[in-house]
């Protein structure tokens, strides 16, 4: 089986330096036999200079970028600044920037500009519900079709796209548990977007699967879910909880 990738979003969180390192160590010391899943931790961004050289199984990401390089942009970070601090990754469109007003419009300046700077982008899609006559597949359509315009199919292969049904989060109010079959019929439909849109380049992206994943559903979603792995959220702030989906998936790519 492929290479499994699990990615831990910490959010806004923890509160200092100390304790992300600390948190930090905490995974790195038990991941010492794991050959066959790749990890990717994205913190806070001003913890990334002081956690990119504690680990050289764990690669940096960032939660977010902005999509010009330089200029009048207060408070933003841009992708060749992170690049530059040691991220490789960078989340894009996550359901909570896109509660904030974020467009698919900006994501897809993001992407395009995360490209440019050497990162590769985690874009995240998904639908807020999911209703009878399944509007939710044109809504999942929509957010590829136009965070992706414009990508040329040589940089295509170097996107990742996590599905994130918003309806499967923890903090959503009303939530409830998406399902490994919930996963799969959407990954199918993914990969059929992106094979019309972009063709036998698409074949090499990966897909993996959000929406609160944590150490109890990470086996079921990794072999049913028709995924390539997994960024868990709330469960990537306990150590141990990290580590075990990351054992799991190493053992489902053996």
């Amino acid at each position: 089986m492929s290479k499994k990738i699990i990615i831990g979003n910490w959010k806004m969180n923890p509160l200092t330096s100390k304790e992300a390192e600390k948190l930090f160590s905490a995974v790195a010391k038990n991941i010492s036999n794991i050959r066959k899943t790749e990890i990717v931790i994205c913190p806070p961004v001003l913890y990334i200079d002081r956690l990119k050289n504690l680990s050289k199984k764990i690669n940096i990401g960032a939660q977010d970028s902005f999509w010009g390089e330089t200029g009048a942009f207060t408070g933003e970070v841009s992708a060749h600044m992170l690049y530059n601090a040691g991220a490789k990754y960078v989340i894009l469109g996550h359901s909570e920037r896109r509660s904030l007003g974020e467009t698919s419009t900006n994501v897809n300046k993001k992407v395009k500009e995360s490209l440019a700077a050497g990162l590769i982008p985690i874009l995240c899609i998904g639908e807020n519900a999911r209703d009878e006559s399944h509007g939710y597949f044109s809504v999942v359509k929509a957010q590829l079709e136009e965070c992706l315009s414009g990508v040329s199919k040589n940089s295509i292969s170097k996107v990742i796209v996590m599905y994130e049904p918003v309806w499967a989060i923890s903090s959503t109010v009303g939530r409830r548990d998406a399902t490994s079959a919930d996963c799969l019929e959407m990954t199918i439909f993914i990969r059929k977007i992106l094979s019309d849109k972009f063709g036998s380049d698409s074949g090499r992206m990966r897909i993996i699967y959000g929406g609160s994943a944590n150490e109890k559903d990470a086996e079921d979603f990794l072999k049913n879910g028709g995924i390539d792995g997994l960024l868990p959220g709330c469960a990537s702030l306990t150590a141990s909880k990290f580590v075990d989906i990351i054992k799991i998936a190493e053992n489902v790519a053996k």
